[in-house]
């Protein structure tokens, strides 16, 4: 921000030199990038001040702010009504300023705002007036001195009255000339596909339909909040102007500029944020001087001016603690030094016992909450005044169960030789839809920039199957993965978040005579589903989710797939991915894939552990095979035996499963292990074969089971 120094003490009670400025700005939080002399075209001599301004006190974006800064560190006063209300004031009485009889509305064909988001959505408020019968001519020198001093060309005394008042006050103005109107009206909007402009600057830009402008009946005619068009600009045979004072949507000005790579000190800011209540007053500043500088008649004087929008409501007032400001601080000060840096920055302070209720003023965008407060008050007194300890305190907390939890996910998962993975929130339709839950629809954005990939992932697993065809591609085997991410979809027109964590494993092998697993399927591959199962056992138990079910279930996804439950909520499922949907994501070898409820599993830990003295005596071990039907499954043949419940059974474990022609075609021998133990005593086999028998005719009864020789 370039800064004339003789400009800037027209509005300070007593002027002040170069160096105190930059000493005294420095230490406020605005370096000065540069200082030199100036001698304008009139021979007057100045000094400009480059002051770097950060992107969140757009309200230092003018002489005006700075010299507020100024005042308020210097103690100082702040004069305006020299310059600023004495212009107002003879508007708004007819003083010198001549007066057009009617109003605005006369004059004007039309201004309005498209309403909507994607249509002039945009523009909270915008103005305007019209002053008929100007003489577009040259400036008089102390304004053409005030615009060479911050390296700025003079135009004609219309245009330069605009210009003046942006850098005199931080609000962007644009002047029109009324007569190259098409229907003598403006309408913000969006830009249509296909439309172009030439700006002021005589480039021609190509505009998208994203775009906000300004338009008349046929046309755009500027580039709102970045630049004015050529084809409506205030030249020498101007006699009617168009006066704009408007608010536009800082990241929409911001967008615009960049595609287009056109900026201007009014795109400048508007990205950063305006004061909307000055929007008026600067309407009304910048037609006062027009009026007393090219002459002409303000339509309908001071109340003439066509608004469309409202300015922003007030803003709530902060609280600000003055226990919490000495904790910030390290250091208590007087209430009356915090409330005179406050009322010194246009803070209005109400003092109550022990906090003070801040009413912001409209201009400080950036005070927001109270710590922002609290840094106002430690850069006003002095960053340098505040005492640096020599030792920092320290409060030291127990993790939460939550983050404990999933640090011991990641370890086991990690311990069975499972890697960690970040990929992209975003997939394919046509793999996001093979992912949805039944009944649920995908969430989709509408972004140019995600045209391949436009699916917010329903799960992770499809992202965990992309991710190992990387490897596939790079030579890579015996790949595991897992990751816990966020996943979406919509329900009866909610959107659905939920944390899940999946998992993948190869399975190596496909030869082999089978073996056990939740739904009976035969081959190699079953290896793969007992090896995930026993995975997700252990993080279970080490998560301290009990009481678990894991049963057979259908699923297109899977050909052999487990549900996991307990207590009748579902924790997820896992199983053997079928061969269409491997063969979707062009894998050569198959996989077991896991999607488990990760918030669930989180919220059960820490596990309930049980410690219990190592048994005294010795237990007695009876291995059981019996043939079943094949569609029998594990679980059925548990239940049977923890049904009959054996007093002295001490553990139940599955030891494998054999198919063969020994057995025959659609049956299975199914191998168990049942431990035995007497707590006060050493049992002898006598004690345990009648509660084995019971076993026995258990199973035969209820899945009429043979025993197997």
């Amino acid at each position: 921000m370039k800064i004339s120094l003789a400009w800037l003490n027209t509005y300070l009670d007593r002027p002040i030199d170069g160096d105190e400025a930059s000493v005294r700005l420095e230490e406020q939080g605005f370096p000065i990038e540069g200082r030199e002399p100036v001698t304008t075209s009139t021979g007057t001599t100045d000094e400009m001040l480059d002051v770097e301004v950060t992107s969140n006190r757009g309200d230092c974006l003018s002489h005006i702010g700075v010299a507020r800064e100024i005042a308020a560190g210097t103690d100082r006063s702040l004069l305006l009504n020299d310059e600023i209300d004495e212009i107002v004031e003879i508007v708004a009485s007819g003083g010198d300023a001549k007066h057009a009889g009617g109003n605005t509305g006369e004059d004007v064909g039309g201004v309005s705002v498209e309403p909507g988001e994607n249509a002039g959505g945009g523009c909270s408020l915008y103005t305007a007036r019209v002053i008929r019968g100007v003489r577009v001519g040259a400036s008089p020198a102390w304004l053409v001195d005030r615009l060479e001093a911050i390296g700025l060309r003079s135009v004609n005394n219309v245009v330069d009255v605009t210009n003046f008042v942006l850098h005199e006050m931080g609000q962007p103005l644009h002047a029109f000339d009324l007569n190259k109107l098409e229907g003598r009206g403006v309408v913000v909007r969006r830009a249509k596909q296909g439309e172009t402009i030439t700006a002021i600057d005589g480039t021609k830009h190509a505009l998208r339909a994203n775009m906000l402008v300004i338009a008349d009946e046929k046309k755009p005619v500027a580039i709102a909040g970045v630049m004015g068009g050529l084809d409506t600009e205030v030249g020498e045979q101007t006699t009617d102007v168009l006066l704009e004072s408007a608010v536009f949507d800082a990241l929409s000005v911001r967008r615009t500029s960049r595609a287009l790579r056109l900026s201007s000190d009014s795109s400048y800011r508007f990205e950063r944020g305006l004061d909307q209540s000055g929007v008026a007053r600067a309407s009304l500043r910048a037609a006062g001087l027009i009026t007393k500088l090219a002459g002409g008649e303000l339509v309908g004087g001071a109340d003439g001016a066509i608004v469309v929008g409202e300015a922003q409501a007030a803003r709530d007032a902060i609280t600000l603690r003055l226990s919490r400001c000495e904790a910030v601080l390290g250091m208590a000060l007087p209430v009356e030094t915090i409330t005179g840096i406050l009322e010194s920055l246009g803070i209005t302070v109400a003092v109550e016992e022990t906090q003070l209720v801040c009413t912001v003023p409209s201009y400080r965008l950036d005070l927001e909450r109270e710590i922002d407060l609290i840094e106002e008050v430690a850069r006003m007194y002095g960053l340098n005044r505040i005492p640096v300890h020599d030792k920092l305190a320290i409060v030291t907390k127990a993790a939460r169960p939550e983050v404990v939890a999933g640090r011991q996910l990641v370890n086991t998962l990690v311990a069975h030789g499972y890697l960690e993975t970040v990929t992209f929130s975003f997939v394919t339709r046509g793999h996001g839809q093979m992912f949805l839950p039944s009944e649920a629809e995908g969430v989709e954005i509408s972004d140019e920039r995600r045209k391949a990939e436009p699916m917010l992932r329903p799960s992770v697993l499809p992202s965990l199957l992309l991710c190992r065809k990387s490897n596939q591609d790079a030579g890579n085997s015996d790949v595991r993965l897992f990751e816990t991410a966020s996943v979406w979809h919509r329900e009866a027109d909610q959107i659905v978040e939920r944390r899940e964590l999946g998992m993948l494993a190869d399975v190596e092998n496909e030869g082999g005579s089978g073996g056990g697993n939740v739904g009976g399927s035969v081959g190699g591959s079953v290896g793969g589903v007992r090896g995930m199962r026993g995975v997700i056992e252990e993080l279970l138990t080490r998560l301290g989710v009990d009481d678990v079910v894991m049963k057979p279930v259908e699923d297109a996804l899977y050909s052999v797939a487990a549900v996991i439950e307990r207590g009748g909520q579902v924790l997820g499922r896992f199983g053997l991915l079928s061969k269409s949907v491997q063969g979707k994501f062009d894998l050569h070898k198959p996989v077991v894939l896991a999607s488990l409820d990760a918030a669930a599993l989180v919220a059960s830990y820490p596990p309930k552990v049980t410690v219990e003295p190592l048994p005294k005596f010795p237990g007695i071990e009876r291995d059981l095979s019996v043939i079943v039907e094949d569609s029998v499954p594990w679980q059925a043949i548990e239940a049977v035996v923890k049904k009959v419940n054996p007093p002295m059974m001490s553990d139940l474990s599955f030891l494998t499963t054999y198919r063969g022609k020994q057995i025959g075609a659609g049956r299975k021998s199914v191998s168990l292990r049942l431990l035995f133990r007497d707590p006060e005593k050493t049992l002898r086999h006598d004690e345990v074969d009648p509660q084995m028998a019971v076993v026995i005719d258990s199973l035969k009864n209820e899945l009429s089971a043979e025993l197997r020789g």
